[in-house]
């Protein structure tokens, strides 16, 4: 039997690692990896490394949103910040973006660049925004970075469900509903931010992920 079966999995113990506080990861991996030992020698261990699997994910939600119970003042402060940055730089792409058209007359000269430029450049930029909005709240969230860039994630991800389905219902334009992905994906470049800082900051606790 390869050796590193008989360990509990190393992916999962990342996760946790990443998500909680240091002295949380220590006390979550010690209570999953006693169990894991237990279930390895009474079932074995592809039915250990499920179990462990299972138990990590359960646990994510409840280690995220703790956070709100053990500092709520500076988890909600990093949300607020976040979007307050986020409302700052809005515009910016499109300011940017558009007087650089102007500047050069691309529209005129290179219509095929300005489209680009007009449409897919600009969504790129975004995200590049919610990328910088989520490494800003997760500079000010220490220890807890995930928390508040999730939660502010998940809240965009709300508005734009809700944007979308009432703009298309209102015009009958169901093309709104095409823009989800795009707003999905700005969503998630939050939770990418965080997790760069959080990954800079302090490395996993426990060995490289290897699944």
């Amino acid at each position: 039997m390869t050796p590193h079966l008989n360990l509990p999995p190393r992916g999962a113990a990342w996760l946790i690692s990443l998500f909680a506080s240091e002295e949380e990861t220590h006390s979550i991996l010690g209570d999953l990896s006693e169990e894991f030992s237990r279930l390895a020698s009474q079932s074995g261990s592809a039915f250990a490394r499920r179990w462990y699997w299972r138990q990590t994910l359960k646990s994510l939600p409840h280690i995220v949103f703790s956070a709100f119970q053990v500092a709520p003042w500076s988890t909600g402060l990093a949300v607020v910040a976040g979007f307050l940055l986020r409302r700052l730089l809005a515009h910016l792409p499109d300011f940017a973006t558009f007087a650089l058209i102007d500047r050069f007359q691309i529209h005129e000269h290179h219509f095929g660049l300005y489209l680009f430029l007009a449409s897919t450049a600009l969504d790129i930029e975004h995200i590049l925004i919610f990328l910088l909005v989520g490494c800003f709240v997760a500079l000010l969230a220490r220890k807890r970075e995930m928390a508040p860039a999730i939660l502010l994630a998940l809240f965009y991800v709300a508005l734009s469900l809700v944007g979308s389905t009432v703009g298309a219902i209102r015009t009958g334009e169901y093309a709104y509903l095409l823009r989800l992905s795009w707003y999905f994906t700005d969503a998630l470049s939050i939770v990418l931010g965080a997790l760069f800082v959080r990954t800079l900051r302090r490395p996993a606790t426990g060995q490289p992920l290897h699944g």
